[in-house]
């Protein structure tokens, strides 16, 4: 059993039953191990980290994902006295990066960027080659971002009411900008389409540079976007913010779903730091304190909110209880769609 992942508390009922029921000298070793455990994690913590710590981000350079994992990289640079060096792995919508980060070395020297489509999601729609939750140590999540409902300005509604009765109206004729199905904005979409009853049509794009010609220009009437890129947008009057599926102070006027009648609909995306599994128990530990003092500071708080991040600080209990609890609430949707890994 591992000691970690039971959290130590001393040698259990079952582990005496394990160790009580091998031969004299496996039984040895067993207890042997055991304390070494006891041993190895306070040296670790003692002396943790002597070089270069690596950061993963699964995708590359400039997005949100990026931004916020140089954002994490910066602190723990300064609060570890070591440099934390951002290797951008893009590919496969994240997985790329992530699978690297779970195959890598145990030791605390390597650390990877998480997000609401490398681990809940993926998984859902792809073939992965790690587990969103046994292949990996949660340590913390940074923050949590909204999605925001922008839509065409030719589009004939303004507020939440009004696309839903102008979808009803429209069926089949409506359609909705999305990023792929791998990602976390596909699925929103569509548990937005099955929470409004609403038949509007996805249709796929390579990014979302790519999506907003053709919001501009009314060939697609919304997209569930980043606020960071489409505020802009909203200021510069090309495009029109309909709601929000979280607050943030990049729109203070704007409302968000659950203000305007859509209830429990508050989905954001989030960001996050794992580590391999296997990976210290005190490393994770030091690194989810630092990032929790992060995310409780005024100058953490104004990085992230010029990111749209709303910090969050969780611990490695409650970041692994988030991921699981979205893998079950994204599985739902994606079966209720008959949406299957490809």
């Amino acid at each position: 059993m591992d000691v970690w992942a039971r959290g130590w508390r001393g040698v259990s009922a079952v582990d005496t039953q394990t160790i009580t029921g091998r031969p004299m000298h496996k039984r040895f070793a067993i207890l042997f191990a055991l304390a070494a455990a006891l041993i190895v994690q306070p040296a670790i913590a003692a002396t943790w980290p002597t070089k270069p710590i690596r950061l993963i981000v699964p995708f590359p350079p400039g997005g949100g994902t990026d931004l916020a994992g140089r954002a994490a990289a910066n602190r723990l640079s300064e609060a570890l006295a070591q440099p934390v060096i951002v290797d951008n792995r893009g590919g496969a919508g994240g997985v790329i990066g992530s699978d690297i980060v779970a195959r890598a070395n145990a030791d605390g020297y390597t650390l990877g960027i998480a997000t609401s489509s490398t681990h809940p999601v993926a998984g859902l729609t792809q073939k992965i080659p790690y587990d969103a939750l046994k292949s990996f140590a949660p340590v913390t999540q940074i923050g949590v971002t909204p999605y925001i409902i922008v839509a065409a300005p030719a589009l004939p509604a303004n507020t939440l009411a009004e696309l839903i009765a102008y979808a009803k109206a429209n069926p089949g004729k409506m359609n909705v900008a999305h990023v792929g199905t791998g990602t976390l904005g596909y699925l929103i979409t569509e548990a937005f389409k099955l929470a409004t009853g609403t038949d509007i049509v996805p249709v796929a794009f390579k990014g979302s540079s790519a999506i907003y010609p053709d919001l501009t220009s009314n060939r697609v009437q919304i997209f569930f976007d980043n606020p960071v890129a489409s505020v802009p947008q909203v200021k510069a009057g090309r495009l029109k913010a309909i709601a929000l599926t979280q607050r943030t102070p990049l729109l203070p006027n704007t409302p968000t779903l659950e203000d305007a009648g859509l209830k429990g609909f508050n989905h954001g995306f989030w960001y996050g730091i794992v580590a391999p599994a296997g990976t210290p128990r005190a490393v994770v530990e030091r690194v989810a304190r630092e990032m929790a003092a992060y995310a409780k500071s005024t100058a953490g708080k104004n990085e992230l909110a010029g990111l749209a991040i709303e910090p969050t600080g969780l611990t490695p209990a409650e970041f692994t209880a988030t991921i699981q609890s979205d893998i079950e609430r994204w599985g739902k949707v994606a079966r209720a769609i008959g949406l299957k890994p490809q």
